[in-house]
C-alpha cells in the first residue's frame, strides 16, 4: 500500500476557482490606515514599506493574503497602523497597477510616487537612430583569425 505524501489530492492540485479577473471596487484609506510602497521583502511574511506619511514601517502580511496575493518590491499597499506600535503595521490590501494609477489621479498619493508600470514593447520608431557598421565576410573572418 503506497503511503500518502500529504498536501491533499487532485482537488488541491486543481486549485480554488477564485475570480481574480473581475474588477473590484477601489478601496480608499480610512482612519488608522495608510498607503505605502514596498521597499524591501524580508521573508517570513514580513516586509519593509515606506508609508506616504513619511514613516518607514515594518509590515506583516496577514494570513488572508499570505499565499494567495504575491507582493513584490515597488508595489503599492494599504497598511493598517497599530495603536500601540508606530513602527509596525499590517498589510490589508495590495493594489494592482491600474488601481494605483487611479488613486494617484484622484490625488491620494503624492506626485513623487513611482508606480511600477510594466513595459510591454518599445514604441515603433524608437530604434531608428541605431546604426550598424557593414562588414564584408572577408574582413570579419580575418578579424576572427587575428583574435585567436
Amino acid at each position: 500500500m503506497p503511503k500518502n505524501k500529504g498536501k491533499g489530492g487532485k482537488n488541491r492540485r486543481r486549485g480554488k476557482n477564485e475570480n481574480e479577473t473581475e474588477k473590484r471596487e477601489l478601496v480608499f484609506k480610512e482612519d488608522g490606515q495608510e498607503y505605502a510602497q514596498v521597499t524591501k521583502m524580508l521573508g517570513n511574511g514580513r516586509l519593509e514599506a515606506m508609508c506616504f506619511d513619511g514613516t518607514k514601517r515594518l509590515c506583516h502580511i496577514r494570513g488572508k493574503l499570505r499565499k494567495k496575493v504575491w507582493i513584490n518590491t515597488g508595489d503599492i499597499i494599504l497598511v493598517g497602523l497599530r495603536d500601540y506600535q508606530d513602527a509596525k503595521a499590517d498589510v490589508i490590501l495590495k493594489y494592482t497597477a491600474d488601481e494605483a494609477r487611479n488613486l494617484k489621479s484622484y490625488g491620494e498619493f503624492p506626485e513623487s510616487v513611482k508606480i511600477n508600470e510594466t513595459v510591454t514593447f518599445v514604441d515603433e520608431g524608437m530604434d531608428d537612430d541605431i546604426e550598424f557598421d557593414e562588414m564584408s565576410d572577408e574582413e570579419s573572418s580575418e578579424d576572427d583569425i587575428d583574435n585567436i
